[in-house]
């Protein structure tokens, strides 16, 4: 049987990614998100099913949603996961009515930013044992980056 579930792809070495996956997996008790590191196989693997490997090298190296809808990137990944938690994490879905060149600015600025503002690991997250089954890379070696995930 196929997991049907909407997968989030994110920056790994990233300490706000990691952050923002963290905060999801809190509101999230229904497990209806599952994870995936950008730079692990399996995210390689499920993006491959729905795009090519040209427009897999172009994404964004921050956060990807995959849905029944499509691909989504940047703003859009960030409302549509935030409107699937539910309330009160849906109430961020009210960014939708700005534009989404300007909300796409203000994402960028922030994804240019984050290693200098919040960080970055050396290696990418590691599930704990009790999320293991939610993270499609959860069996995949993490090798230490080479500073230019």
């Amino acid at each position: 049987m196929t997991d049907h579930r909407p997968i989030i792809l994110f920056d790994g070495v990233c300490n706000l990614c990691n952050s923002a996956v963290q905060w999801v997996i809190e509101r999230d008790k229904e497990g209806r998100f599952r994870f995936a590191t950008l730079q692990s196989e399996a995210a390689r693997r499920e993006l491959e099913t729905v795009i090519g490997t040209d427009e897999i090298d172009a994404l964004p190296d921050s956060i990807v949603l995959l849905d029944s809808d499509g691909v989504h990137v940047r703003s859009e990944a960030a409302l549509r996961i935030a409107r699937a938690l539910g309330f009160p994490s849906a109430l961020l879905g009210v960014g939708v009515v700005l534009p989404r060149p300007i909300r796409d600015a203000i994402y960028g600025w922030i994804a240019r930013n984050r290693y200098r503002w919040f960080g970055r690991r050396d290696t990418c997250m590691t599930p704990t044992p009790d999320l293991t089954a939610r993270f499609l890379d959860a069996g995949e070696p993490r090798p230490p980056t080479d500073g230019t995930a």
